[in-house]
């Protein structure tokens, strides 16, 4: 099953990196989000990837264009260092199409622009390109095909620390609740669409917006709710975090760990 990925944001709250690099390839241990991201797809046996890309498209080819085994897996050289014996392997399996899909396209164009490299695929997955999470991917694969629905998504917690207010008439303040503790849900991602998806995107739509309003009023659309682990690299905080769960040797996300794979 196809996988694409939308690369092509600046990162603007990231600030520290959009300029050089897409957010997509800021860094999370020694390998970009994106890595982890198509590294989790893999898990699930879902190898063949399609890259929307936009803004610093030319990071994201030359970083796989160049990429070399043996700087991120284990090793054995010999024959006075002609010989490099991988003792595992990363990419090996995995089919990337680079597709150009605008510098300032929104998710919903990119879609549309990558619409022909999805001939033949009856399902699909979809997903931005800076979130991680370590949901039981063909589980929900399987509860949606079962479902006959056009499309779905992750629905998470929000991992931002703010406040949620209810109000009464005239302004008066009813309640303020921390939102880890509110019935609040949010888009996480992960997107599983049915091809009949691009029936309901015309031109200019913003894939969450216009589109998914569509398939409301229909009742085409499905959430999975997800109380395990996710979370997005949006500002340099998230990053960090993300990197401390890196270099615990376990992060979350990485479920080939769990597997015994590399």
């Amino acid at each position: 099953m196809k996988v694409v990925l939308f690369c092509g944001g600046f990162g603007l709250r990231l600030r520290e990196y959009h300029e050089s690099v897409p957010k997509p390839m800021v860094p999370v241990g020694y390998r970009p989000i994106l890595w982890h991201i198509m590294r989790y797809y893999a898990h699930f046996g879902h190898q063949d990837f399609v890259l929307c890309l936009g803004h610093r498209a030319d990071v994201i080819k030359n970083y796989f264009l160049r990429y070399t085994e043996a700087l991120s897996n284990d090793f054995v050289l010999s024959q006075g260092g002609q010989r490099v014996e991988l003792l595992s392997s990363d990419i090996d399996d995995w089919r990337i199409t680079f597709a150009d899909s605008g510098v300032r396209a929104n998710i919903g164009q990119r879609l549309r622009a990558v619409r022909g490299h999805l001939e033949g695929e009856e399902l699909f997955l979809a997903n931005y390109g800076d979130v991680v999470t370590d949901a039981p991917l063909n589980d929900l694969i399987e509860q949606f095909r079962a479902s006959g629905k056009i499309a779905a998504f992750l629905s998470v917690r929000p991992t931002y620390t703010f406040h949620v207010v209810r109000q009464k008439a005239g302004g008066v303040v009813g309640s303020i609740q921390d939102a880890n503790e509110a019935d609040l849900w949010i888009n996480g991602g992960y997107f599983i669409f049915r091809r009949e998806i691009f029936d309901y995107i015309q031109p200019g739509d913003e894939l969450v917006v216009e589109p998914f309003k569509r398939l409301i009023k229909e009742e085409q659309l499905l959430a999975f709710q997800y109380s395990g682990f996710w979370a997005p690299m949006d500002t340099l905080k998230d990053r960090e975090t993300l990197e401390q769960l890196h270099d615990s040797g376990r992060p979350p996300w990485a479920v080939w760990l769990a597997s015994g794979l590399s």
